[in-house]
């Protein structure tokens, strides 16, 4: 009998599954090696699309307590983890900024400041997403920017490359200031408690500034490659803004000001210490509420994409399952193995592992295991310890393959214009490129300042 298409994407998630549980065997516990193989099974599944993606996402909640790796209990609290909400009341606000046209209007104020050919366009969505990415939140820069890009053409191809551009530059601009992205924040707040020299906010800046850069222009040349023949809505109107444009548009600035004095600038500022999630969730809901009433949930509710929601949920529960089972630390030890060898090959190992990891599981959660661990590491073998962990914090958070991998990552597959196969084939060349810079910036610019 004649296998088909689908049963055959399966299959070979579960050979590939059983073969890495095999290789993992001898070297990790029972229940880190079912870890890695359910792994393997759910991200060829995610690529290869053989079940849906929101199927898929489900699975740790089967999978993990039939293995041994987390209960029940453990394993679905994962879904709802706040970043989720946060997720969701970004998303609320920019089905209310699309609803309205607002992203029109912002749209049209965009290309009037930058060329409004395909590769200008796709450097002006990347920088923006980036530099907005370096004080605010990715996840709610990516959230605020998508909706715009999706609008600027019908072109399916070119609405691809326009989010991954958000994407990626979010997750790139996000290390360019401490306060960017939570990996970053760990590091600094571990170095104080090891009673480490932390790194001043403008050194830092200082420090990371070419490598964010030079990925900007890597990431937009790439993207834009091959696009000559396509072509930028730029045919937009200068009509004077509504009612409910007006209000979504204040409500945006009243989010974006709240976002940036409540964001800490340590030690200088430790900001309202108000919930980033309570902040975008209660934005998102007052929108459904008078005097705003812009949203309907009889008429809204099914563009909520609660397939990226379930993938979030994913993505925690791989998190917790690497903490609980150890995992991410068994991994990271191995790295003394390695600490005797030249420091550029060092580093060069510390950056693809942490990098690649990272596609699978939380920035925030291996970053906390990777830091105190490279610290001791750094402590036996005489390695300077800030050079590594900086390397470790900055590649936590550039990985580009996976929706798992970064909030962006999902935010962008949310579009319905990605599929997995085209974001981990250029996620493949952006973390290979990214890899090589952060080692060469290290050891040509970092050892010299640190």
């Amino acid at each position: 009998m004649a296998i088909d298409e689908q049963s055959k994407k399966i299959l070979l998630a579960l050979f590939l599954g059983l073969l890495s549980f095999g290789a993992m065997f001898p070297f990790f516990t029972l229940t880190q090696s079912l870890l890695v193989g359910s792994i393997v099974i759910m991200v060829t599944l995610w690529t290869n699309e053989g079940l849906p993606l929101a199927v898929v996402s489900l699975l740790p909640i089967i999978i993990f307590p039939a293995s041994g790796i987390l209960s029940t209990k453990e394993a679905a609290l994962n879904y709802a983890n706040p970043i989720i909400y946060l997720f969701l009341g970004g998303f609320l606000i920019a089905i209310a900024v699309e609803k309205t046209g607002l992203h029109k209007v912002i749209a049209n104020k965009m290309l009037s400041l930058f060329p409004s050919s395909v590769r200008g366009i796709i450097f002006a969505l990347i920088i923006t997403s980036g530099l907005l990415s370096s004080v605010l939140s990715n996840t709610t820069t990516t959230l605020l920017l998508l909706p715009i890009a999706l609008f600027l053409t019908e072109d399916i191809k070119l609405k691809m490359r326009l989010a991954l551009g958000i994407a990626y530059g979010a997750s790139i601009g996000g290390i360019l200031t401490p306060i960017g992205t939570p990996p970053n924040l760990i590091l600094l707040g571990i170095m104080e408690d090891l009673g480490m020299q932390t790194i001043p906010f403008a050194q830092w800046m200082y420090m990371v500034a070419p490598l964010v850069f030079v990925m900007f222009l890597i990431v937009g040349y790439v993207l834009s490659f091959g696009l000559a023949e396509h072509s930028i809505d730029t045919d937009l109107h200068n009509d004077p803004m509504n009612k409910d444009q007006k209000k979504v548009l204040y409500l945006l600035f009243a989010l974006i000001a709240l976002l940036l004095i409540n964001a800490p600038i340590k030690p200088y500022y430790n900001g309202l210490g108000l919930s980033e999630p309570g902040i975008l969730l209660s934005i998102g809901l007052l929108l459904f509420a008078p005097p705003f009433s812009i949203l309907n949930w009889m008429d809204d509710k099914e563009n909520i994409p609660y397939r990226i929601m379930f993938l979030f949920g994913a993505g925690f529960a791989i998190a917790n399952a690497f903490t609980e089972t150890n995992l991410a630390s068994e991994i990271a030890s191995y790295l003394i193995a390695f600490s005797d060898m030249p420091l550029l090959l060092f580093l060069l190992i510390l950056a693809a592992m942490v990098t690649f990891t990272t596609e699978i599981t939380s920035n925030t959660a291996l970053i906390s295991i990777m830091l105190p661990i490279l610290y001791k590491v750094a402590e036996q073998t005489g390695i300077n310890a800030t050079l590594i962990m900086m390397v470790a914090t900055v590649c936590a958070s550039y990985a580009f393959m996976l929706p798992i991998a970064t909030p962006p990552n999902a935010i962008a597959m949310s579009s319905g214009v990605i599929s997995i196969k085209t974001m981990a084939t250029y996620g493949f060349i952006f973390n290979i490129f990214g890899i090589i810079l952060i080692i060469a910036i290290a050891k040509i610019f970092w050892i010299g300042l640190l």
